[in-house]
């Protein structure tokens, strides 16, 4: 069944646990319900990417990505504290779709979720307009707020290689730019030693 939230009072994203292990949602909340959509890294990135464009072709360039200025970005908001335990609605993201209503003056955003797009993929079919789907709507500073939260978010977790943009973590790294290869390979002093023992 689908749900249409209509206009967003509260709208953001947040990352929930430890870098390297982070799992990322938007939440909102309208007057007609409350929602958590769960969201993989590389489409949170991507919404933020895509609300940037559509906000810098709105406005035309007076609203521009959000970038790192000397000061940083402001921290990552959180879900507020007043926000639901029991939401309308919880989903796997797995489409999303993203658009603008120029006579409202409001983006509409809409998601199938995951279970879904993976039923219509084992039927060889795609996804109907009749399938059940998350809408919200959310105005241009709204769009502004999420886009910056995102990419604090995204910036916020595990550091990466600078050479080939892999995350870091506390092991050692195999930079497949910096070496040329995939696997570090290790020889141990022992084995070295009975080398020279035959010797």
């Amino acid at each position: 069944m689908s749900v249409d939230l209509g206009a967003s009072r509260v709208l953001g994203a947040e990352a929930v646990g430890r870098p390297g292990q982070r799992r990322f949602r938007l939440f909102i909340q309208s007057g007609r319900g409350s929602a958590l959509v769960w969201i993989e890294k590389e489409q949170l990135n991507s919404l933020s990417l895509a609300l940037d464009r559509a906000l810098a072709q709105i406005t035309d360039g007076l609203v521009l990505r959000t970038e790192a200025s000397a000061s940083g970005l402001p921290a990552p908001q959180g879900i507020p504290s007043d926000f639901p335990s029991r939401p309308t609605r919880e989903l796997q993201a797995g489409q999303i779709t993203l658009a603008y209503d120029e006579s409202n003056e409001l983006f509409v955003l809409s998601t199938v979720a995951l279970e879904t797009l993976l039923e219509r993929a084992e039927e060889g079919e795609q996804i109907r307009e009749g399938d059940a789907a998350l809408t919200f709507r959310f105005t241009q500073s709204q769009a502004q707020e999420l886009s910056t939260n995102i990419t604090a978010i995204v910036r916020s977790g595990r550091p990466v290689c600078p050479f080939c943009g892999t995350p870091l973590d506390d092991s050692p790294h195999a930079c497949v730019k910096q070496n040329g290869h995939h696997k570090v390979i290790q020889v141990q002093q022992s084995d070295l030693e009975d080398d020279n023992d035959d010797e």
